[in-house]
């Protein structure tokens, strides 16, 4: 091999061994590209987790207030209904 040939053999190597270097960096950004979306899905996905947490309790409590409010309402209903039997049974 003549000193050329040899000069041009390790040029066509530099040069594929640059242009892999090149692809490699290129697939590192992109990674790098994708790691940054999947980090602001997580944040977002956070975000939406606390609303829906705090939705949650919210809807639990009205529920508890509701369930209250029924548990009233049919003592109520009961105490009517008990005065409504006096006041017929007297009538007869």
């Amino acid at each position: 091999m003549t000193e050329q040939s040899a000069i041009d053999a390790a040029t066509r190597r530099l040069s594929l061994a640059l242009d892999a270097l090149d692809a490699a960096v290129e697939r590192r950004v992109e990674s790098d590209r994708g790691e940054v979306k999947l980090g602001d899905q997580l944040a977002a996905l956070g975000t939406d987790r606390s609303r829906l947490a705090a939705e949650l309790d919210a809807a639990a409590a009205r529920s508890r207030r509701l369930e209250t409010a029924n548990r009233e309402v049919a003592r109520r209903l009961d105490t009517a209904l008990d005065s409504i039997r006096s006041v017929l049974d007297g009538r007869e």
